[in-house]
């Protein structure tokens, strides 16, 4: 079977902006703190919950998709790092992962399941582990 690039998008052609309400559940079952902070991208896939703190900002663009039971922090109060979360078009984060302040995931890029991601991944990379570490770059899509 071939996949065309059309049919992996094919789960978004009726996705529809969710409501957000500042600490309460979404109808998907995610949530968010400041989030007048957030900025969601069109077509995203955020997994049941998942929880979101955008005290300093994060950024999900179009297309990205966040496992179940992930945690996305812009502020840690154990270290008192604080800064921007971006997580670029048509990354994936995978279930149980991390996201810690100041990160960027990068275009295309793949964390995997279970996850601690403490410092940047570039565009188009597959990266895993507690921290993570690089498995793999891809050919870029």
């Amino acid at each position: 079977m071939v996949l065309k690039m059309s049919d992996s998008y094919a789960r978004f052609e009726d996705w529809e902006y969710p409501e957000i309400k500042e600490g309460e559940l979404t109808k998907y079952n995610w949530i968010v703190q400041h989030k007048d902070k957030l900025r969601l991208g069109h077509k995203t896939d955020i997994g049941a919950f998942t929880y979101i703190n955008a005290k300093y900002g994060v950024v999900i663009e179009d297309l990205v998709q966040i496992g179940s039971h992930c945690s996305i922090y812009s502020v840690s109060t154990i270290d008192n790092k604080k800064g921007k979360v971006i997580l670029k078009r048509n990354c994936k984060i995978g279930s149980h992962s991390v996201v810690m302040p100041g990160v960027t995931v990068g275009e295309n890029s793949v964390v995997g399941a279970c996850s601690f991601v403490n410092q940047d991944v570039l565009d188009n990379q597959v990266v895993a582990g507690i921290p993570i570490r690089l498995i793999k770059t891809m050919d870029k899509l």
